[in-house]
């Protein structure tokens, strides 16, 4: 199902094809809606693609739009190539074209290997591997001359945590994905690149840990704390704007955690 939220005022049928115009799946809450705010206060046009918050995504678009910057929402199953060509549809009928797509959208199930259910893997991988070809595979096709497609990874898979198997296992798949992303695209001038958060303060991390976990974690990077929502939306616009000799890579914005 496809739901639409608009900025009051704002005719879809009339889209601004000069400017610059993205896609942030995840974008309601997190590090996708800080992402999703910062390319707003870029200067792009945004569409927030989300799973079923409908709360959560009309905030983001409020809080952009408050801020005097543009921006959608389109509730899409990223997982679902004909909603996620929808919200692209969406996106380009509103706004005239797509610049930057941002996969952030991701799902984190923690357990020994031993002992996880298979139905869990079933959904980490539908929406951290399947999802985000999914959407890449829309960008491919979509992104103008210029553009940018960052996918999120994580810095996980290099520190071999317990209990961290598929999780790691499926971002380990984005890193994999990008690099061959980016030479398939020669010649388009479209860079693609993953980025890949240390330990952030988000729902999504902070979600059954107790604080001596939380505080363990934060102490392991030289800077002694967690990350924040804004430090990897800062690293996304960096790639996503003047970072453009940046390509095929995963650049890790972890605070020199590992």
């Amino acid at each position: 199902m496809i739901v639409i939220t608009e900025r009051e005022g704002d005719d879809p049928m009339n889209g601004d094809s000069t400017a610059r115009v993205a896609i942030v799946t995840g974008g309601s809450r997190g590090i996708g809606r800080a992402i999703a705010e910062r390319l707003a206060t870029d200067g792009m046009a945004v569409t927030v693609v989300y799973r079923g918050n409908d709360e959560a995504a009309a905030a983001t678009v409020g809080a952009i739009t408050k801020a005097g910057g543009q921006a959608v929402s389109v509730r899409a199953d990223v997982a679902d190539e004909t909603e996620v060509a929808a919200a692209f549809d969406t996106t380009e009928r509103t706004f005239g074209g797509v610049d930057v797509v941002v996969n952030a959208a991701g799902v984190m199930l923690l357990a020994p290997l031993a002992e996880f259910d298979l139905d869990d893997l079933d959904l980490v991988h539908r929406t951290n591997i399947r999802g985000t070809l999914v959407v890449a595979r829309q960008a491919a096709r979509r992104v103008r001359s210029g553009g940018a497609i960052l996918n999120l990874s994580s810095t996980v898979p290099r520190l071999a945590l317990p209990t961290y198997s598929v999780y790691s296992a499926t971002k380990a798949a984005v890193d994999a994905l990008s690099p061959v992303l980016a030479k398939e695209l020669r010649g388009r001038d479209i860079t693609v690149n993953a980025v890949a958060p240390g330990p952030t303060a988000t729902e999504l991390f902070l979600k059954d840990k107790d604080q001596e976990t939380i505080d363990r974690m934060a102490g392991m990077t030289p800077l002694e704390r967690l990350g924040t929502p804004a430090d990897i939306a800062e690293v996304v616009a960096f790639l996503a704007g003047p970072g453009r000799w940046v390509n095929g890579q995963t650049v890790y914005a972890n605070g020199g955690l590992a």
